[in-house]
């Protein structure tokens, strides 16, 4: 037995609604607002940091400006050399940039989070000394007396190797 429509006309399929996309929408962007992460810097260095065993984490993040310290990469290495090289921000530097830098970065932050800021220096394991200590004679210069030294955790299996 076959069915009939007693009205004699096509049965349309009803159109979607549209109500709850606004909610959805909504819901996406909060979820990659809150999992994005910016970028920091470009590092056109390589930095493989040593390893310690004394380490504590940085309290306020904002508060903190990176120096970058190591060999240049592969595409810099033709025109730069392989010996190391400092970054400030996205850009190549000589020590004489770092004072410079500081005053900027001294003038980024606001007048009650001044005392409180910090410079990382984030060196490459095999960077000698000399420059090093040439960063640190800036950065008294500049009157930028809290440094820390960015470092990895020592693990079990490294210490006894």
């Amino acid at each position: 037995m076959s069915k009939f429509n007693p009205k004699g006309g096509k049965k349309e399929t009803p159109g979607i609604t549209t109500a709850s996309l606004p909610d959805i929408m909504f819901m996406l962007l909060f979820f990659f607002m809150v999992s994005t992460t910016l970028r920091q810097n470009e590092l056109k260095i390589t930095t493989k940091l040593p390893y310690a065993t004394e380490i504590t984490k940085l309290e306020k993040k904002s508060l903190v400006s990176y120096i970058f310290v190591g060999s240049p990469r592969k595409e810099y290495a033709a025109s730069l050399g392989t010996e190391s090289r400092i970054q400030l921000d996205d850009n190549f530097a000589v020590v004489n940039d770092i004072r410079g830098y500081i005053a900027g970065e001294w003038e980024k932050r606001d007048e009650a989070d001044r005392p409180k800021m910090t410079v990382s220096l984030k060196a490459d394991e095999k960077t000698k000394m000399g420059i090093i200590n040439e960063i640190k004679t800036e950065l008294r210069k500049a009157e930028a007396l809290k440094i820390n030294y960015s470092a990895k955790k020592r693990s079990v299996e490294t210490r006894n190797n």
